[in-house]
């Protein structure tokens, strides 16, 4: 799959036709997409769901039990698509912006214990929160003025659907590195 982006929209104030809402499982991403796509009539493609029910992987991690996407198919099957796409492998098509959303590790690790993760998965994803993973892969793709960060830690769905929204429209500025946990290591 191509490394680069579209280049479609992707100036200071310009309005953009795709977006990766990326980050660690348990950030919100699914949900904030959603509020999204009712209230902007923008598509959104929850990425996990189509992998998952299309086929679009080369094997399962029984470890993890968890599929390995593959995103060459995954591009071909989108195809010349529009709207907001969401998964913690976002970030690796080929979009306009980035949104990385990121929460507190300690609270993240909560949320997916609580929704039936198993505490080694929900400790995984804490370390990996914790130390960028997911910010650090769309920055290196995308350079710091394509990727905004928003902390979803104390915020309601809502509201980081009208966050994803400004930077859908280009209202909201980049903000790559502003977010930091790693005193939660």
């Amino acid at each position: 799959m191509s490394g680069t982006a579209t280049d479609g929209g992707t100036g200071d104030g310009d309005a953009v036709d795709r977006l990766a809402v990326t980050g660690t499982p348990g950030t919100g991403k699914t949900t904030a997409t959603e509020l999204l796509a009712e209230r902007r009539g923008v598509r959104a493609v929850h990425l996990n769901d189509l992998i998952r029910e299309e086929g679009l992987y080369t094997e399962r991690d029984e470890e993890r039990d968890s599929l390995v996407a593959d995103l060459d198919a995954v591009a071909e099957r989108l195809g010349d698509w529009s709207g907001a796409v969401d998964s913690h492998l976002a970030h690796h098509l080929d979009v306009d912006r980035v949104a990385v959303l990121r929460c507190r590790p300690d609270e993240l690790e909560r949320r997916l214990i609580e929704r039936g993760e198993d505490e080694a998965s929900a400790r995984e994803n804490r370390s990996a929160e914790a130390l960028d993973v997911v910010l650090g892969e769309a920055v290196e793709r995308f350079g710091t003025e394509r990727v905004h960060e928003i902390d979803t830690t104390d915020r309601e769905p809502s509201a980081v659907a009208t966050e994803l929204g400004r930077v859908l429209d280009g209202e909201r500025e980049p903000s790559a590195g502003e977010v930091e946990f790693v005193e939660h290591l």
